[in-house]
């Protein structure tokens, strides 16, 4: 099985608690072992994982990051496919709330990626969709940046993704794309009922087919010169404005 790493104080510690299973070992720098990193040390401990005090050059290497003194030897984090989706959109039917899932077309960095993921898990998404041509691999670097929310909520790679949309659309979901032209504005739009929020990479935005299975597109209104948002910042005004839309709607 290959193996991968999964870096950092925060990753690592949302990987101990979330799924020991996948962690075949501990690597801390040599020379340090202050509060966080014994907590972490505990954690792998108490799941019997092996644990190892290695140079720091060691870590830099393997990580090509922020390691902040930890690096966790793993099994790989694999994305989930069509089948995965299909199972996960049955599950949800009895859920007894809307159902949220965010789609990505085009986001091709990691960085983005796993800021992407983060914001998911704290709006409540139940699972992230991208295609599995052009998009940013689940790598160390996008489950870093996740903090955990890769490891809880599912990021499902599609083979064509207009088919997927549609297969969301017989489960009853609205597919709302994002759009600097849209004339409808997010302030504006119904986005109470079962939902998929699809977001395109930056410049581009979506591609055609996918804006054209679209059941709606909307804007973020932009009040200076700067006329688009880093995806993963529009992603966050997005899912919290949806957030809200549905508290309020209660």
């Amino acid at each position: 099985m290959k193996a991968d790493i999964t870096f950092g104080i925060h990753a690592v510690s949302a990987l101990l608690k979330q799924d020991p299973g996948r962690v075949r070992r501990l690597l801390l720098v040599q020379g340090r072992l202050d509060k966080r990193l014994q907590s972490l040390v505990s954690d792998a401990e108490q799941a019997g994982i092996p644990i190892k005090q290695v140079p720091r050059a060691k870590l830099d290497e393997l990580a090509q990051g922020v390691h902040q003194g930890v690096v966790a030897e793993t099994s790989a984090l694999q994305a989930g496919n069509e089948q995965d989706l299909e199972r996960l959109l049955d599950g949800l039917e009895g859920l007894g709330k809307p159902v949220l899932l965010l789609v990505l077309d085009g986001v091709t960095d990691p960085h983005n990626l796993g800021a992407c993921l983060r914001t998911a898990d704290a709006a409540g998404v139940q699972a992230v969709i991208a295609p599995r041509d052009k998009s940013a691999p689940l790598n160390a670097t996008a489950i870093k940046v996740a903090c955990g929310a890769a490891e809880s909520v599912p990021y499902i790679q599609v083979t064509n993704l207009a088919r997927t949309l549609q297969l969301l659309q017989q489960y009853g979901v609205w597919i709302t794309g994002t759009a600097g032209e849209a004339d409808a504005d997010l302030y504006e739009a119904d986005l109470t009922g079962p939902l998929a929020l699809v977001m395109g990479a930056e410049g581009k935005g979506m591609r055609r087919l996918t804006r054209e299975h679209c059941d709606q597109l909307i804007r973020i209104p932009m009040a200076g010169d700067v006329s688009s948002l880093n995806v993963s910042v529009a992603t966050g005004v997005c899912l919290f404005e949806i957030v809200r839309r549905r508290r309020t709607s209660l």
